[in-house]
């Protein structure tokens, strides 16, 4: 493959890369060790890239917060982006993830840092010390230029994800941006469900949210559109409309497989 490539690649850019393609084939974690999701690891790392700086403005000198960081799904793609003047600081309930991400990316791009955070996830971290409604972020108050979180809020019940939309509020810089994942439910997606068109069956309706498995409810929510846009209001963040919608639940016209919402931070009067 590096022979065919090289006619397409001008000597003075076959250094740098073929490094880079080395780089990410020896960052990628093997199959058996990903707990991230389905779909193609470095497509959704390379699609969200671009999401991030087409929706949300993310600059190479950017300091860059990453909530649930898993694997390094989104690391990857953004060791190409970030200057040395920016930097990335990920953590995760999985241990598995943050070690290896410690251990692969770190060594070569050292102003990426990965974090452990023991806190209890009833499906992902059963043994967690901390609940996730009392956490605090690990970080000094307006650090961050931009915060994601991609399929987080989709397995974190209300008060947990009131008190991480807060801990985003307060660590994100005045003027900054978040941008977060979310299986919204709407007339539409509601519509979609009945019809069974859905990948995902939200027919139970908790106190506050809606799941596929009552019995382990963390294992996939959703939210009502509404009420999940009022949770930005009330801890401080401003949603930057329109909310982009994903194909999750069968739709036609999508830009993701989740919903996703932009907020930021206002600037002081």
């Amino acid at each position: 493959m590096k022979k065919r490539l090289k006619r397409f690649v001008p000597k003075f850019l076959r250094g740098p890369f073929f490094e880079g393609l080395r780089y990410r084939n020896d960052m990628i974690p093997p199959k058996s060790m990903s707990f991230v999701g389905k779909g193609d690891f470095v497509k959704i790392g390379l699609e969200f890239r671009r999401h991030f700086i087409e929706l949300a403005g993310l600059r190479p000198e950017h300091r860059v917060l990453d909530v649930g960081c898993g694997i390094g799904r989104m690391a990857i793609p953004l060791t190409e982006y970030l200057s040395p003047a920016g930097g990335y600081w990920g953590f995760d309930i999985v241990r598995q993830g943050t070690d290896w991400c410690s251990a692969r990316i770190t060594p070569k791009f050292p102003n990426f840092h990965f974090q452990h955070s023991d806190v209890y996830n009833k499906h992902y971290n059963p043994d967690g010390q901390v609940r996730a409604c009392d956490y605090r972020f690990p970080f000094e108050d307006d650090f961050f230029d931009f915060i994601f979180l991609t399929s987080v809020f989709t397995h974190m019940v209300p008060a947990d994800l009131e008190n991480y939309l807060r801990e985003i509020a307060r660590v994100l810089k005045p003027g900054g941006k978040c941008l977060i994942t979310f299986l919204l439910h709407n007339e539409e997606s509601a519509g979609l469900i009945r019809a069974g068109k859905s990948d995902l069956d939200f027919v139970h309706e908790m106190d506050g949210y809606f799941t596929t498995k009552p019995a382990d409810p963390e294992a996939a929510i959703a939210y009502d559109e509404q009420a999940a846009l009022q949770f930005f209001q009330r801890c401080g963040l401003a949603v930057e409309p329109p909310v982009r919608y994903g194909s999750w639940c069968g739709r036609n016209k999508f830009l993701s497989y989740q919903d996703i919402v932009v907020a930021g931070k206002p600037r002081a009067a």
